[in-house]
């Protein structure tokens, strides 16, 4: 099978809502700290651009949770293979994640996370895909609906590869 990638969200459009949110979460949290999880290793592209965006003192950390491997579909089975590195006792936290598709791993995520007693806790997603949702996720934040296909780029990945693209693709599998 060869894969073909479209672009569906463009560089300029990602940079342009992403600056939005940047805008929106620091009115938002005006006067606080603010705890950022950024959930690797999809999001990291867009934790960093949005961080850069929100103009507020901010503390970054790193979880890696998972439920895909290297399919297309999720598994259904949650992994944390890396934890947070501070308590969130009465932290302002926000959670950014790259995509929000069936809603299992967020679910699970911020469960466990809201037992740490946060002060707030709060999503923010580049993607979301409302139609595949399972268990049901609030979105504080979100950069984009997308359609139920697979997207890459942007931090996303098949199998570990495409995250580097500056936009949005959809991966199509066609014959060879």
């Amino acid at each position: 099978m060869k894969e073909i990638i479209h672009e569906y969200l463009s560089e300029e459009k990602l940079n342009n809502r992403i600056k939005e949110l940047g805008e929106q979460i620091t009115a938002d949290f005006e006067g606080e700290e603010l705890y950022v999880v950024c959930i690797l290793k999809g999001a990291v592209y867009f934790a960093t651009e949005l961080t850069k965006r929100i103009n507020l003192p901010i503390t970054l950390d790193f979880m890696s949770a998972s439920s895909y491997g290297a399919d297309t579909k999720s598994s259904g089975v949650v992994k944390i293979t890396r934890d947070l590195d501070e308590s969130l006792k009465d932290k302002n936290v926000l959670i950014i994640e790259d995509i929000v598709d069936t809603g299992r791993t967020l679910s699970y995520l911020l469960e466990m996370l809201k037992k740490r007693q946060p002060k707030s806790i709060k999503l923010c997603t580049l993607l979301d895909k409302p139609e595949r949702r399972v268990t049901e996720v609030n979105v504080d934040y979100c950069g984009f609906e997308v359609p139920d296909e697979f997207v890459v780029g942007y931090g996303l990945d098949y199998a570990q590869k495409y995250r580097n693209l500056p936009y949005i693709g959809l991966l199509e599998f066609v014959e060879s």
